[in-house]
């Protein structure tokens, strides 16, 4: 372990309802917080998780984006949320790879841009591991294939809150996720652009350990980060 890096605690929570790890996020948020005040380092975590189906729409996000009814979501399983991240509506579910990083971004040190774009860049380098071309796109957030075409379509979607530069919510990659969720959402307010997976990429569905694995040391390498 170098004294140079940043220390970081990873912890899959596998499959765990929203609910459920946004209060995680927040109770972490609050002991990160703390122990920034008492000038105390290293207490950054990386969560990785799946959920069971789930609409969120972000604070600036419109409801009119999600074009379901209450009783077809209830007949698909799923819920919709309000939350406190910057974005729009957009999906999770099986197959999703979701991450939420609880960072202190003092310790790096980022502003929120550079930090989205950092998180942007762990997904990029990531794709290329499996012979996926990823770009960003300006002023749409998130990771792309042919962004500047007719057929830009988002393979993973980001969207954060910050509180006195300590971070949560994160990002949600689809790795071998049911794309027909997003036919019941304007995904992350666009009309004009698709969605896309790994799996729908590939032709086939991926060893999702191994892309959580890839990820991850993508997230040490970008950020710099020491597990622990």
């Amino acid at each position: 372990m170098s004294l140079n890096k940043n220390l970081c605690r990873f912890e899959d929570l596998g499959c765990r309802s929203y609910r459920e790890t946004w209060d995680l996020q927040e109770k972490t948020l609050e002991e990160v917080k703390q122990a920034k005040a008492e000038g105390k380092t290293g207490r950054n975590r990386l969560f990785f998780v799946q959920h069971p189906p789930v609409y969120t729409v972000g604070r600036s996000g419109k409801d009119g984006n999600m074009l379901a009814t209450p009783a077809l979501l209830r007949a698909k399983g799923a819920e919709f949320i309000h939350v406190d991240r910057g974005g729009d509506v957009t999906f999770h579910g099986p197959g999703q790879l979701v991450g939420y990083p609880v960072f202190n971004l003092e310790e790096f040190p980022l502003g929120v841009k550079a930090y989205v774009d950092k998180i942007e860049e762990v997904v990029i380098r990531s794709m290329a591991c499996y012979g996926i071309a990823c770009e960003r796109l300006p002023g749409a957030t998130g990771v792309w294939l042919e962004p500047h075409t007719p057929r830009a379509r988002k393979i993973c979607a980001i969207g954060v809150k910050c509180s006195r530069y300590v971070t949560m919510h994160g990002f949600a990659l689809n790795v071998n996720t049911d794309l027909s969720y997003f036919k019941l959402i304007n995904p992350c307010g666009f009309t004009d652009k698709g969605v896309t997976s790994m799996q729908e990429e590939k032709g086939g569905a991926l060893d999702f350990a191994q892309v959580c694995d890839t990820v991850r040391r993508h997230f040490a390498l970008v950020f710099d980060l020491d597990f622990v």
